[in-house]
């Protein structure tokens, strides 16, 4: 039981963190529509840079976008190839949440790798990119026209406040008042917990003034149900095993006599279109007892839910890209082993 309660409040910190990070994400991404998308249309190093950076961007909204471009035409294989490679999904949230630094430079290894990589393939690998049909339309989550800021309605949805609404209120209240308490957060006041207050404050506003529409399908259908329970059960489903695991054996010792055997098991499990396995090796790391090679091969391969539309659009297109993601993966993971040795 012990474990357990010690468990319960880490992983309760880290998905509200998630949580609010995702709700500012799917703001922006509606705030910014259009810009994004027109550079895309351009070839070559432009492309790949807007590509690899909407894959960089925590969630799978950046490479969901990049598929359904794809899926037309507007994008080449390579530089799918490279959003998969910067895209974490779900767990980018969560890296950031438990080693925020160490994360962020994470990202900018994972950039040049993907720019590499998707340059690469378009240049060498011209064939790895399969025929997609001419009339293929898919659902992806699309950024459409939303105004989020209008005093009048504000006025009236508070008025008139739906039970989405309400309990959104009131789980950012909740997040707010154990960060001032002290009960969730980093111990002292620094940078994190001032970021966590913040970004908090800023979701309380997108919960009291974006319309109806927006909170019922990117928060509420989009974000909680299909999002927030996941992430929890994952996050504390890992810190858990982890501290029972501990308990027994050496967990570090072990991975250490058995690093390239944990090095292909990390990558393997990275072919999974699914956000949750990738939890455990960022939770070792977190814990200083993984090596950063399997979490940066890990993280090369894994690509959250990103590639789930790919299934739709070609599956052969699916296989390619993970093959080709998990020969770099590896690569790059073995040769930051053994520099590390």
């Amino acid at each position: 039981m012990t474990i357990l309660w010690d468990t319960l409040p880490h992983a309760l910190m880290i998905t509200g963190f998630v949580f609010i990070m995702m709700v500012l994400i799917e703001y922006l991404n509606v705030q910014t529509k259009g810009w994004w998308q027109d550079g895309l249309k351009n070839t070559g190093w432009k492309q790949y840079a807007i590509a690899v950076g909407l894959g960089a961007v925590p969630g799978c909204l950046g490479a969901f976008t990049v598929v359904s471009l794809y899926a037309h035409g507007a994008v080449s294989f390579g530089a799918l190839v490279g959003t998969m490679i910067a895209t974490s999904g779900d767990e980018a949230f969560v890296m950031l949440a438990m080693f925020p630094r160490r994360a962020l430079l994470l990202t900018g290894g994972l950039f040049a790798v993907a720019w590499a990589v998707a340059f690469l393939t378009d240049r060498f690998f011209p064939r790895a990119a399969p025929a997609l049909p001419d009339d293929h339309r898919m659902q992806v989550h699309e950024a459409e026209e939303c105004h989020c800021f209008q005093r009048q309605a504000i006025i009236g949805q508070l008025k008139a406040i739906t039970f989405p609404r309400a309990l959104l209120l009131g789980l950012f209240s909740l997040f707010l008042f154990g960060l001032l308490s002290g009960s969730l957060g980093p111990p002292e006041w620094n940078w994190i917990r001032v970021t966590m207050l913040g970004s908090g404050l800023f979701a309380l506003f997108v919960a009291a003034t974006v319309p109806d529409h927006f909170l019922e399908e990117h928060l509420w259908e989009h974000v909680l149900k299909k999002h927030l329970l996941q992430i929890f059960l994952w996050t504390f489903g890992a810190l858990f095993l982890i501290q029972i695991l501990g308990a027994f054996i050496n967990v570090e010792d072990w991975i250490q006599g058995n690093v390239f055997a944990v090095l292909l098991v990390a990558s393997l499990l990275g072919l999974i279109p699914q956000s949750g396995p990738h939890l455990a090796f960022v939770t070792l790391y977190a814990q200083g007892i993984l090596p950063v090679g399997i979490l940066v091969a890990s993280s090369i391969v894994q690509d959250g839910h990103g590639t789930l539309p790919l299934l739709a659009v070609s599956k052969r297109a699916f296989i390619r890209l993970k093959l080709i993601n998990l020969a770099a993966g590896f690569a790059v993971g073995a040769v930051m082993v053994l520099w590390a040795t």
